[in-house]
């Protein structure tokens, strides 16, 4: 019988122990396999169990034979004391083994804020934090995910990253680990022949060289028979590819407790402040009677009292209407809601949501992003003040009355009056309201909330170029919005809340950053800084601390002008969206010009290399 990595004696002494014990419905166990794999994500357990890319792969390895795929999660600070103090290793949680026995440990990269997260996965696991402090003994740990299209920043931690969508090389991968070890080879000699895998870096196999400046001169591999390019991998077989028909159901509730059905992947749209409508281009969709099918599946799988579709935008999805009512008669059936993000404010999408929400309890979430036009054409939102108020006047006679409206603070070429653009938008909206609905159909007074996060410039997109503020201008502008708010008309229906800045400035930093960087979050995490995403745990002035003991000026990374010419710590990677197109966006964005999107004209950004997706629609 499995045997607990935790006695009953801790398990009484922290919070939520379900989040440590596995055994949940649909987890694998298997009695041996020649691989094992530890898929980690660096939060706790709510966080990671909402995660869909851990559930594909999670699925996808667990369908090899030869392999055993286990979960890991980021303790919470509670246990983690307890970890160290009585020297009990970081475990997976199907075999509550400890880690640092399997061959690898694969950690998902989502934000930027978990890095030193990944530094407590290892340090728990008893692993060398270094790659190079590493012997042949040691797992081989490996990084993917959005954070690793700049891996720089973190690349001093990790033995080799994943560049792209896990379905096309892992078993060409796995494969090849399996043979080399069953030859006795080295670990060095598996890194060596796996960075000549498409889509596998190896950071130990390149070297970098700086000017005097601090820019990067050179970024070249030091063996003549690996790629100097990594080229992103891309699944272009949507509805063919593995996805997960039985997921793993936590035992406590997760963040997101629902099916997830992925219906496509990329956008079209082009936002120029986006990384993953760059990274996951082409836009490419999933045939819908293979999501009626998976639908049913899960559902029949899990028990989930909800279904969410996963995208970008799911309003793009060009079979999205015959998905919905196939959707609403079979969870009428079973007594299932339906949830909807990333839909646009149109008619169609709001006659959608109006049939599968309770439009009394919910509330429409809408991104214009910035408040004035002039600024949504900076940053290609392609939505005018005219779609706005259409789509706000159409939620309203249907029967809403909350609206929630997400802006950014901190935009190239952001002005004053942008600024002050956006509480006059809410106001417009409210007062919207209160001339189209009839006083004596009214739900309660109108709900308009506005949020602003501060823009954080990320690599691969065309703002990649951009500058940043300091905490204390960025909360002057949210200073100037909120002064703003109180002038309006309507302002008793405005609430307004604020992101905040001190973490925005870390993020650019960390963003942005190169293999320097790695020596501040290193000297975070042993100065017991973890768990940054959470507002009680980030500490702003040890960061702060960090930067000026390793030497290293955070405006430099964050404030610093750079030049069209500039080699970027990411250039060695092949996104397939090229640095020509993307600077051509970030000068067309300072003629204050839209660029139409994908299925309106093709913008040359170079997915077409992928031959696929919406780049061949109707073109074949």
């Amino acid at each position: 019988m499995r045997k607990l990595a935790l006695t009953d004696e801790i398990l009484m002494q922290i919070e939520k122990p379900a989040r440590y014990i596995g055994n949940e419905l649909n987890s694998v166990v298997k009695d041996t396999s020649q691989i094992r794999f530890a898929m980690c994500f660096p939060d706790v357990y709510e966080i990671g169990m909402s995660h869909l890319g851990i559930q594909i792969l999670y699925d996808m390895f667990n369908k090899r034979e030869d392999t055993w795929c286990e979960r890991v999660y980021s303790p919470w600070p509670d246990l983690h004391k307890i970890m160290k103090e009585q020297n009990i290793p970081l475990f997976g949680l199907e075999s509550q083994e400890p880690i640092k026995t399997f061959d690898f440990i694969g950690i998902t990269l989502q934000y930027e804020m978990c890095y030193t997260n990944v530094l407590q996965l290892l340090d728990l696991a008893q692993i060398p934090l270094l790659a190079k402090d590493r012997s042949d003994g040691d797992p081989i740990v490996m990084g993917g995910g959005p954070c690793s299209y700049n891996p720089e920043p973190i690349a001093p931690f990790f033995d080799c990253f994943y560049i792209g969508e896990g379905e096309i090389q892992f078993d060409a991968f796995l494969t090849l680990y399996k043979r080399m070890r069953a030859e006795g080879r080295s670990r060095a000699e598996f890194l060596h022949e796996a960075a000549k895998i498409e889509g596998i870096y190896v950071p130990s196999l390149y070297e970098v060289t700086y000017k005097e400046n601090g820019t990067i001169d050179a970024f070249l591999p030091i063996y003549d028979d690996i790629p100097a390019k990594i080229k992103k991998q891309v699944e272009m077989d949507m509805t063919g590819t593995v996805y997960p028909e039985k997921p793993v159901v936590p035992f406590i509730k997760a963040t997101q407790d629902r099916i997830v059905l992925e219906i496509q992947r990329g956008c079209i749209r082009g936002c120029r402040f986006c990384q993953a409508g760059m990274i996951y281009r082409p836009n490419r969709e999933k045939g819908v009677e293979r999501l009626k099918e998976l639908a049913k599946k899960m559902i029949d799988s899990t028990g989930h009292e909800e279904i969410s579709l996963s995208s970008l935008s799911s309003s793009d999805y060009s079979e999205l209407e015959e998905l919905i009512n196939f959707l609403m008669e079979e969870c009428e059936k079973r007594k299932i809601n339906i949830s909807l993000p990333s839909l646009r404010i149109d008619a169609f999408s709001l006659d959608i949501m109006q049939k599968v929400q309770d439009i009394k309890k919910s509330s429409l979430t809408f991104a214009p992003e910035a408040g004035s036009q002039r600024l949504r054409n900076v940053i290609n939102k392609g939505l005018t003040i005219e779609d706005i108020l259409g789509g706000a006047k159409q939620a309203f006679v249907g029967g809403w009355n909350k609206v929630k409206l997400y802006f950014m603070l901190g935009l190239p070429t952001e002005t004053e009056e942008d600024m002050r653009a956006i509480p006059e938008l809410a106001n417009e909206i409210a007062a919207l309201y209160y001339e189209t609905v009839p006083k004596e159909q009214r739900n309660g007074k109108c709900q308009i909330t506005i949020s602003t996060s501060f823009f954080v410039p990320k690599p691969f997109t065309p703002f990649q170029w951009a500058t940043m503020l300091d905490p204390g201008d960025y909360l002057g502008r949210a200073k100037i919005v909120n002064d703003h708010v109180k002038e309006q008309l309507n302002h008793k229906s405005i609430r307004y809340n604020w992101h905040e800045a001190d973490v925005t400035v870390l993020e650019g930093v960390l963003a942005r950053g190169d293999r320097k960087v790695a020596d501040a979050i290193l000297y975070v995490y042993e100065h017991g800084g973890f768990f940054d995403a959470w507002h009680e745990y980030f500490n702003f002035e040890l960061w702060q601390e960090a930067f000026e003991a390793c030497g290293i000026d955070m405006d430099f990374y964050t404030k610093r002008e750079r030049t069209e010419d500039e080699i970027f710590p990411w250039d060695f990677i092949d996104c397939g969206v090229t640095k020509e197109f993307l600077l051509r966006e970030w000068r067309t964005a300072h003629t204050e010009t839209v660029t139409p999107n994908c299925r309106m004209r093709c913008a040359g950004c170079g997915a077409r290399e992928f031959e696929g997706g919406v780049c061949f629609e109707d073109k074949n």
